[in-house]
């Protein structure tokens, strides 16, 4: 594989490992394991619009790559949302709304992706202008990038040995729930469009 040409698609796969190391280091329980994941976390989530910007900048733009950044947004978020859940931190109920919305919004792209329709870009399966507000514009995706990421942070930060004797660590978490709630309605709610218009791909 020429690496040069590829380099916005390697980056969206790389991002999976450094999300797979900051969960790993919280299984470690100790603050500078805690810190080394909070500093992943920052890379991972910030990698997320470099390649999307690379892939423009350099003309990389294809339905592979497509795939290979919403793939990696799945494997990223459900990594988080499941180890979060499985120490305790939050209720089984995000990473299960997380993993279902995924299977149903990613098997009706499949369906689209084989007729030629991409999730976003000029060839999306969106065709209304509501569905394309909610799915692809750029005010929806970094509302929802920003409430994902920072509900992640602050739930490390107040989980992180020691800060449990911070006297403001209940504000600090009621924050972090707040966030955690609010990326997952949008999960949900830019998935709407997708179910809403998916009837189109299934005519004869």
């Amino acid at each position: 594989m020429n690496i040069k040409n590829n380099i916005a698609n390697l980056i969206s796969i790389v991002r999976v490992f450094f999300a797979f190391g900051a969960v790993a280091m919280l299984y470690l329980n100790t603050t500078w394991a805690y810190i080394i994941a909070l500093g992943l976390t920052v890379i991972t989530f910030s990698l997320d619009g470099v390649d999307g910007y690379l892939a423009r900048k350099f003309n990389q733009s294809s339905d592979l790559g497509a795939v290979l950044d919403i793939m990696g947004d799945r494997i990223v978020e459900s990594s988080y949302w499941i180890t979060f859940a499985v120490l305790g931190w939050i209720s089984i109920i995000f990473p299960l709304i997380c993993v279902v919305r995924a299977f149903i919004t990613d098997g009706i792209r499949s369906v689209a992706l084989s007729q030629g329709f991409t999730p976003f870009g000029s060839k999306s399966m969106q065709t209304s202008k509501i569905g394309s507000f909610i799915c692809s514009s750029k005010i929806m995706r970094i509302t929802y990038a920003v409430a994902k990421t920072a509900a992640f942070f602050l739930l490390i930060i107040v989980y992180t040995p020691g800060m449990e004797l911070w006297s403001h660590i209940e504000e600090l978490y009621t924050v972090a729930m707040i966030l955690a709630w609010t990326a997952i309605v949008l999960c949900v709610v830019r998935a709407i469009p997708v179910v809403a218009e998916s009837g189109k791909l299934f005519n004869k």
